[in-house]
């Protein structure tokens, strides 16, 4: 059972450490950003995870290389009978012919795609990243706004990118923070979890003691959120096709 958890960052790679009552230090890395998470003996400090950590580096980032390249392998052809994912929930793609830009909605449980014919799978990825990143940008300022006068920092910017290992990132400077375009896959509430993560960042660069103090604070269920923002499947998982 475990007693307590902490963050640590090994090289530039963020790592979560649960403390439980076991003998020997685990390392597992997850999908599907590569999430490292270390199962560690209650006796051992900081130093110690770090230390072992560092010397299992080259196979974390051969794990970490292999996930990402099985995602470049399953990239979407976007045509009827996919699975994809928006704020959490599944649906199966419908593709519909007809002329015009391309553009996309939501029926039951489907995703309908209007496109072209002859509009390639590389142009519908990208309007669908765009149809994405629009669903996002109209759920983020709402969130910052919300969560501002709780945490005590404004954002100056924020931007939606895609990111390999990453859910968001923040420059405590500038207070600039980047959100990984992949969130409008998951649940709102998983979105929620990365706003207040990198706004705390705002008050603490590190993933320390006082970080995780504060994380419990703000949002006292964030493991729960974190968990389920990581071990849900993205957008890869295929249901196979079909003419639904």
């Amino acid at each position: 059972m475990s007693t307590a958890s902490g963050y640590l960052t090994v090289s530039g790679i963020d790592v979560d450490v649960i403390y439980k009552n076991i003998k020997n230090l685990h390392i597992a890395v997850y999908p599907p950003l590569g999430r490292v998470r270390v199962a560690a003996p209650e006796r051992l400090d900081d130093d110690a995870i770090r230390l072992a950590v560092v010397q299992r580096l080259p196979w974390i980032k051969k794990q970490r290389e292999q996930l990402r390249a099985a995602v470049r392998q399953t990239e979407r052809e976007m045509v009827t009978g996919e699975s994809h994912y928006v704020w959490g929930q599944r649906y199966r793609l419908k593709v519909v012919n007809e002329p015009g830009r391309i553009r996309f909605n939501l029926t039951g449980k489907h995703l309908t795609l209007h496109a072209p014919k002859e509009s390639s799978p590389d142009t519908r990825r990208e309007a669908m990243d765009e149809w994405y990143r629009s669903a996002l940008k109209h759920e983020i300022p709402e969130l910052i706004a919300k969560w501002q006068p709780i945490i005590g920092r404004n954002v100056a910017r924020w931007t939606v990118r895609r990111m390999k290992t990453k859910w968001g990132s923040c420059n405590r400077e500038s207070a600039h923070i980047w959100f990984n375009l992949e969130l409008a896959k998951k649940h709102p509430h998983c979105l929620e979890y990365i706003v207040v993560h990198e706004m705390t960042h705002l008050l603490e660069r590190n993933h320390n003691e006082r970080f995780t103090e504060l994380m419990d604070g703000f949002l006292p269920d964030w493991r729960a959120r974190r968990d389920e923002l990581n071990a849900a499947p993205l957008a890869d998982e295929n249901w196979g096709k079909s003419n639904a």
